[in-house]
């Protein structure tokens, strides 16, 4: 485990503790610092390690006391100012932390697409021939076969052309001209259920919302966060 990562851990623990109670400002700190040996060296080497990795968080309002007043509960073992989380829990804060503001960032520079998707897949709910299932797939029934239907876990033949709402074709068995086959366990949840509706010889339409198709985050360049995706199947073939 690295040390900036304990310190950085201490740091945001004692902001939380000590923000009723800041202790007064060291104006020792503002004093020209000489460095004199290799311990002097090392020591302030440590403060700009740690300094700079607290800085890269993007955390609003650091507060150097507070900051200050963490480390040396950790490194002089003050018995008034003990550490009130050991290692594990002060990593544990900080990374619940940091995920919570990456996430609400991520929502608010990919709320227009996530409303965007949401409205294609409200809309195209109330058109003639779509079905919507309690997952939230919706399906339209281009042609109906007469053969078997595949299992939770059969092996199929498929031809398929994927697109997202914009029309942009990001894959296609039929562009390639040669057929996919795979089991339906191995492909997003979306494909699973749909293609358990289908028998052999049928095609269908998939309308998959993101949350049984890629997640919130997409896939890749061509999947973006919170896309729909559409799809045109054919099921050709339950594989033996």
């Amino acid at each position: 485990m690295k040390p900036t990562r304990i310190f950085f851990g201490l740091t945001i623990a004692s902001a939380i503790a000590f923000q009723a109670c800041q202790p007064p400002k060291d104006n020792s700190a503002n004093k020209p610092v000489t460095l004199s040996s290799e311990i002097d060296s090392i020591n302030y080497a440590i403060g700009i390690s740690v300094a700079s990795g607290v800085s890269k968080s993007e955390i609003e309002s650091l507060n150097v006391d507070l900051i200050t007043a963490g480390m040396r509960a950790v490194i002089d073992g003050d018995s008034n100012a003990k550490p009130l989380m050991n290692d594990q829990e002060a990593n544990e804060f900080v990374r619940a932390y940091m995920m919570a503001r990456q996430q609400a960032k991520f929502e608010s520079e990919n709320g227009a697409a996530k409303a965007e998707n949401q409205a294609y897949l409200d809309e195209n709910a109330s058109k003639e021939g779509v079905v919507s299932t309690e997952s939230g797939l919706q399906y339209k029934v281009v042609s109906e076969g007469s053969g078997e239907k595949p299992g939770p876990t059969t092996k199929v033949k498929v031809h398929y052309t994927g697109k997202t709402i914009d029309g942009a074709v990001f894959d296609s068995s039929v562009e390639r001209g040669e057929p996919a086959e795979f089991a339906l366990n191995q492909v997003i949840p979306g494909w699973t259920e749909g293609l358990q509706l289908m028998s052999v010889g049928s095609k269908y339409q998939f309308y998959i919302p993101y949350n049984i198709a890629y997640g919130e985050r997409g896939n890749g360049r061509n999947i973006g966060p919170y896309a729909t995706l559409i799809f045109d199947v054919e099921l050709l073939a339950i594989v033996e």
